[in-house]
């Protein structure tokens, strides 16, 4: 009894270190303002994030009319193929993710030490794993 005890914290720290969500800044919403704020970007960082911004909107622009046709197309189909419509829209969803998350770590690697130190405390405080990221990398 006493052994099985001890695998019930173990298991509870697994399951909150599988089930933690990523930790996104948010870049390409309406949340742009705040991150320049709380981050205290530099003149460098805003252009470069509101370029990656632009660049994020559009590619979940495209993705966002391909899932809007793809219901459009089958509003009145056969379960079965409501089934295979779920994947592929299932597929776009996360080519939307993918992309946020690109962004994001752009914007990360712009980061000086004060702020992505920040951005990890927040993410903590919120119980999300930050986005790990090489800062030296500067895309141009």
């Amino acid at each position: 009894m006493i052994v099985k005890l001890r695998f019930i914290p173990i298991f509870f720290v697994f399951l909150s270190i599988w089930g933690q969500e990523d930790c996104y800044l948010g870049v390409g919403g309406s949340q742009d303002s705040t991150i320049i704020k709380v981050f205290q970007l530099n003149d460098k960082q805003i252009e470069k994030m509101r370029n990656w911004s632009a660049e994020l909107k559009y590619r979940n622009m495209l993705l966002a009319d391909r899932a809007k046709a793809l219901l459009n197309r089958n509003a009145q189909s056969a379960p079965e193929d409501l089934m295979a419509m779920s994947y592929r829209y299932r597929a776009l969803m996360d080519s939307m993710k993918q992309n946020m998350r690109m962004i994001d770590k752009r914007v990360l690697s712009l980061f000086n030490d004060k702020q992505y130190n920040l951005y990890i405390t927040l993410c903590k405080g919120v119980a999300h794993s930050p986005l790990y990221v090489d800062r030296q990398v500067d895309e141009k």
